[in-house]
C-alpha cells in the first residue's frame, strides 16, 4: 500500500445514501463508500447484492435513483457532458472477460479510448498500443490477434491493456480473475499489483476470489443488505460476526487458501 494510502489519504472516490433500483427492485440503499488514493479497494458480496452495479454506477453507465457519487472531488450528476468526458479520461476499465470488440484485434482494442478522446498520428496510437499490451503481460505477436483466437487470460489481459491506454490514475477491475486456472490467476494478481505499485494506481476490484482479497488487496469492501456492511482489512472481516462475512472468510475456501489459519493464530496471541 502506498504511504497516502496506508495514512488514510486522500479519498479519490465518494459515495454517499446511494439508492439503485433496476427494473423495479432495489439494489443499493443508502450506501456509503469512500475509495482512497493509491490503494487496491476489493469489492465483495453475494450473488445479486449489485457489486458490478455499483462499479457501473461509479463510471456512469448507470444513473443512480438517488445519492451522489464523486470521483476526483467533482459530483458527476453536475457536469456537462463535456466535462465528464475529460474527467473519464482519467480511468480504465476492465469489464468481465475482457469485453473486447470481436472484430476488432487486440491493438485496436487497446486503440479504441485512444481514438475517442485523442487526435493522435495512426503511427503514434500503434506505439502505445504496443506498450500497453507488453505492460499487460501479452507478446507483441498478441496485437494482430482477434479476440477468438485468444485464451480466457490473454483476452482479459487484453481487456487490462485498452483499460491502460490513456495513462489512467483509476482502474476499475470486473472479477479479473474468474475463469482463470489458480496459476493464471495468481499471475493475473501479481501483474495487478506490480502495475499500482509501478503507476500510482488506485484499483477498484469487484472480485470473489479470496486469494485476491488476501494477496492484493489493502481493505475490503462487504455488500450485503443493500448497502456496505463493513470495510477494512482482512483481519477486520476475520474479525466481523455478521453471519455472511462469517460464512464467507471462515469457509472452506478460506481455509484452502490459509485465511482463516492466520486469524486463529492470531487470536491465540491476544
Amino acid at each position: 500500500m502506498s504511504a497516502v494510502a496506508a495514512a488514510g489519504g486522500q479519498v479519490i472516490i465518494r459515495v454517499r445514501g446511494l439508492h439503485t433500483v433496476l427494473g423495479g427492485h432495489t439494489i443499493h440503499q443508502n450506501l456509503d463508500l469512500d475509495v482512497r488514493r493509491g490503494e487496491v479497494l476489493g469489492v465483495v458480496g453475494g450473488s445479486g447484492t449489485g457489486k458490478s452495479v455499483l462499479l457501473r454506477t461509479i463510471v456512469g453507465l448507470i444513473t443512480p435513483t438517488a445519492g451522489t457519487v464523486q470521483v476526483f472531488g467533482q459530483d458527476f450528476a453536475q457536469l456537462s457532458a463535456r466535462e465528464r468526458r475529460a474527467y473519464e479520461m482519467r480511468w480504465g476499465v476492465l469489464f468481465q472477460d475482457g469485453a473486447l470488440f470481436s472484430s476488432l484485434t487486440v491493438a485496436q482494442n487497446v486503440e479504441v479510448p485512444l481514438r475517442e478522446h485523442l487526435r493522435l498520428p495512426r503511427r503514434l496510437m500503434d506505439e502505445i498500443a504496443g506498450l500497453k499490451i507488453s505492460m499487460a503481460g501479452l507478446p507483441a505477436s498478441s496485437g494482430a490477434k482477434f479476440p477468438s483466437e485468444l485464451s480466457g487470460g490473454m483476452r482479459k489481459r487484453a481487456g487490462l491493456a485498452r483499460a491502460l491506454a490513456l495513462d489512467p490514475e483509476i482502474v476499475f477491475l470486473d472479477e479479473p480473475t474468474a475463469g482463470l486456472d489458480p496459476i493464471g490467476a495468481a499471475a493475473f494478481d501479481d501483474l495487478i499489483r506490480a502495475l499500482q505499485q509501478r503507476l500510482g494506481l488506485t484499483v477498484f476490484m469487484v472480485t470473489h476470489d479470496l486469494d485476491s482479497l488476501h494477496k492484493i488487496c489493502d481493505r475490503i469492501a462487504v455488500l450485503a443488505e443493500k448497502k456496505v456492511l463493513l470495510t477494512g482489512a482482512m483481519h477486520d472481516m476475520l474479525r466481523h460476526e455478521h453471519p455472511w462475512v462469517r460464512d464467507y472468510f471462515h469457509g472452506p475456501r478460506a481455509r484452502a487458501a490459509q485465511i482463516a489459519p492466520v486469524e486463529t493464530e492470531s487470536r491465540a496471541h491476544v
